[in-house]
């Protein structure tokens, strides 16, 4: 089963995003500081991380400088989530390590979109439900 890291400081994000990748079979364990996830990504190989941009104290930058320090095979894939479409915040998400970006507020299928275009997910339901809406 893959696994996937919720770095969030809101507790309703952070639930519903726990609920959208359990739906999806995804192991989904969370954390609420930047500092807590580090240390979680350090401690247990995580195939990948959902970090919010705006975290409190240690922020996603930092979160990201930690995860680069880690060997190569125990990165996860980062998925910056931010509220705004600020493409300087995405750059410089991109050069620190963040290979991905979701806005929020995001649904299940934004979720599962985006975890099928990395390979975490199969992504068939989205097909399913798209063939089953046309018939």
């Amino acid at each position: 089963m893959k696994t996937c890291l919720i770095v969030e400081d809101s507790d309703l994000i952070r639930e519903i995003a726990m609920r959208i990748l359990t739906d999806l079979s995804v192991e989904a364990k969370e954390a609420e500081t930047a500092a807590a996830g580090l240390e979680h990504c350090r401690q247990t190989k995580t195939d990948v991380v959902m970090l919010d941009w705006d975290l409190p104290s240690l922020g996603a930058l930092d979160f990201l400088r930690g995860v680069a320090e880690l060997p190569q095979e125990q990165r996860p894939v980062i998925i910056l989530c931010a509220t705004e479409n600020d493409p300087q915040q995405f750059t410089l998400a991109k050069a620190a390590g963040a290979s991905h970006h979701l806005l929020k507020p995001f649904d299940r299928q934004s979720i599962e979109s985006k975890l099928a275009e990395i390979g975490i997910v199969e992504g068939a339901s989205i097909v399913d439900a798209k063939s089953a809406k046309a018939s």
